[in-house]
């Protein structure tokens, strides 16, 4: 069963009137608080004062009127289509419409082989995006961990090109520089037939954090942001507030923060290139006020990002967020509640666009080979959630009880055989559905067990040619590869 596309929005823990009440406390935010910045950004308070914001140079703050605000959101995509390199992977993202995958930053990855965590690689974000590949229920590919093994100044091209490589899915992910944009832009241009090609079909995305939770525009990936708007390269506005921390400790604090900052930053991205394809990245999370870490597991993570899909849809722009965090360590129990919660309640609320949602442990510091395999099976049941039960005079088999009659049994009914395989979701193998006798001769082995059989024998199929020799050498001439 494909899983990608779902329609979510069946879960609405905002109320119409809680909604625009955290909307107008944005706009307000933005008009008497406003935001701060770094230093480098004269071009953007430039623009942003000609279009009729106030700019404090002496404070260093910019305020947004209402009417700035509200006539530049009007002018973002209301509908984003994220490509992949096959027609069957490209990503839909409007209304309630449900995709979810990777995500992350991981510099740690758990060793298949020892259980035990090690740096991530260049070769583990190659050998993550085949295994991905293969996994119907991860929708797209954001580059879910570092390579710690290659200079900092070779990531860029190198992590795209180890993604390209291993997958046909959509690839996001972030770049350090304006100069490494361009580079990783020409890489995906020759794969796309050239840059116009690329520009009408993009396979890849770009996360800009631009924000600075709370309130402060980050100079780098701003203007990161901006040179993406003005080559119509997909971006994500992303911005991960932890309440309590960097955002009030209060849910709807938090999302009243979280929506003045991407108000401002789609007002930046329209501005600077008017009908620029953004996402509405906010991505709240809660602080561990015991050690002042991430809590990435918390069931209020679950319900806050549900939340960000419906001030989304409210200004009418496609969102990206997150779910499947977890705080445990390994692929577990607690992993395993954690990841569904906030999972199910993000497919529910109808989030288009839901990274982090396969692989990630220990509050986004790892990931896990095994968990991407654990991870679809529990996307895959969350999106099965969105069909509901259909009803129609098929399923409801009144004929069918009828010609059985009292006392009687389905199990060799024509109608239990033709419905066998579309009514309940059958998983992609990983949950354990055996007798005990038959689950003990097999070795008796547990989800993570399981788990590292199926890499094993997905990673062991042949490598898929997503990069043909002759592009393979062109790229490689052109750019320092290192896989």
């Amino acid at each position: 069963m494909k899983s990608k596309g779902r329609r979510g929005g069946i879960y609405r823990p905002l109320s119409q009137d809680q909604i625009e009440t955290i909307h107008h406390a944005a706009l307000t935010l933005l008009e008497k608080v406003g935001f701060t910045y770094e230093s480098g950004l004269e071009d953007l308070l430039e623009m942003l004062e000609q279009a009729g914001a106030a700019v404090d140079r002496d404070r260093a703050r910019v305020t947004f009127p209402r009417s700035l605000v509200e006539t530049q959101i009007a002018k973002a995509p209301g509908r984003v289509i994220l490509y992949g390199r096959s027609e069957d992977s490209h990503l839909d993202l409007q209304d309630h419409q449900v995709h979810l995958g990777t995500g992350g930053a991981a510099i740690k990855i758990v060793d298949p082989e020892t259980g035990t965590a090690r740096p991530s690689t260049l070769q583990d974000i190659y050998q993550l995006a085949r295994l991905v590949d293969r996994l119907d229920n991860i929708h797209f590919y954001l580059r879910p961990c570092i390579p710690t093994d290659i200079p900092e100044a070779a990531y860029d091209v190198n992590v795209f090109y180890a993604c390209f490589k291993g997958t046909r899915k959509h690839v996001m992910a972030g770049v350090n520089t304006e100069e490494t944009l361009h580079d990783v832009l020409e890489m995906a241009a020759i794969l796309a037939g050239g840059l116009d090609a690329l520009k009408a079909r993009p396979f890849l995305s770009i996360i800009t954090s631009f924000a600075i939770s709370p309130l402060k525009f980050c100079t780098q990936s701003t203007r990161i942001m901006r040179e993406a708007n003005r080559h119509h390269i997909p971006v994500a506005l992303s911005c991960a507030p932890m309440a309590g921390s960097t955002s009030p400790i209060t849910m709807a604090g938090t999302l009243a923060q979280i929506h003045a900052e991407q108000l401002a930053g789609i007002t930046v991205c329209q501005l600077t290139q008017p009908g620029a394809p953004v996402l509405y990245g906010g991505i709240p999370g809660m602080a561990n006020l015991r050690t002042m870490g991430y809590l990435g597991g918390a069931v209020e993570c679950g319900m806050m990002n549900a939340a960000i899909h419906q001030m989304a849809a409210h200004v009418g722009v496609p969102n990206y967020n997150s779910a499947g965090l977890s705080d445990s360590k390994i692929p577990d129990a607690q992993a395993g509640w954690e990841k569904a919660l906030t999972i199910v309640l993000a497919a529910m609320g109808g989030s288009n666009y839901v990274h982090h949602a396969a692989g990630m442990l220990e509050s986004m510091l790892a990931v896990a080979y095994e968990q991407f395999v654990i991870d679809d099976e529990i996307i895959g049941m969350a999106c099965r959630v969105l069909d509901g039960i259909p009803l129609d005079a098929e399923r409801l088999a009144l004929e069918v009880i009828e010609s059985v009659g009292p006392g009687g049994n389905f199990m060799t009914s024509p109608h239990t055989l033709a419905h066998l395989h579309d009514e309940y979701y059958e998983g992609n193998g990983i949950s354990d559905r055996k007798s005990r006798s038959k689950w003990e001769k097999e070795g008796a082995s547990g989800t993570w067990g399981r788990a590292r059989r199926m890499v094993e024998r997905l990673l062991s199929e042949d490598e898929s040619p997503y990069i043909p020799g002759s592009l393979d050498g062109q790229i490689r001439k052109r750019f320092d590869i290192l896989l």
